[in-house]
């Protein structure tokens, strides 16, 4: 595939600082779900996964080191280029899961045995809430998933958006 080039502004929902693909940049990804990508912004090399806006497009979440490093901040507009990546990293397990899965090693296992893809998909769906016991719950049926050989959570719709902050019913939220 070859490198998508674009401009886009950076913009704040709540605390988090976010940049939405243009429909154009989002249509030449491979998927409308999340994509794992590489590549620069405003010259700064970066690999992160776009996430998925619920409507067919893509948004990227810009931390503090990756605004700091590029020289923007809400409000800027950056300019792009991104790659996608065949082989996505490991995410990072929430420390419940991690615990959760330590607690549990027929599950534990299949984990081991599963996909980076998976991970992502599993922790997208148990992070899918902002309600402390539907998150409880949710691991606990990942875990029994799992141990029952379940590789990836079922009835998920993988093109929406699952950052509860930053969205509502599965749609990134607009900018204020």
């Amino acid at each position: 595939m070859s490198t998508i080039h674009f401009r886009a502004p950076l913009f704040k929902i709540e605390s988090w600082t976010l940049l939405r693909l243009p429909e154009s940049a989002s249509a030449k990804l491979p998927s409308r779900a999340m994509t794992v990508v590489s590549g620069t912004i405003n010259g700064f090399g970066f690999k992160s996964p776009l996430e998925p806006d619920g409507k067919g497009g893509h948004w990227l979440k810009a931390d503090k080191a990756l605004l700091e490093a590029a020289g923007a901040t809400a409000g800027d507009t950056a300019e792009l280029e991104i790659e996608p990546i065949k082989d996505w990293p490991e995410p990072e397990v929430p420390a419940d899961l991690k615990t959760a899965l330590k607690a549990n090693p027929k599950a534990h296992n299949l984990w081991l045995d599963t996909t980076p893809n998976a991970h992502w998909d599993w922790i997208r769906w148990i992070r899918y809430t902002k309600n402390p016991e539907t998150r409880k719950k949710r691991i606990e049926v990942a875990i029994s998933k799992l141990k029952s050989g379940m590789r990836r959570p079922c009835c998920f719709n993988r093109n929406m958006c699952t950052e509860p902050y930053v969205s509502h019913n599965g749609i990134l939220l607009e900018p204020a």
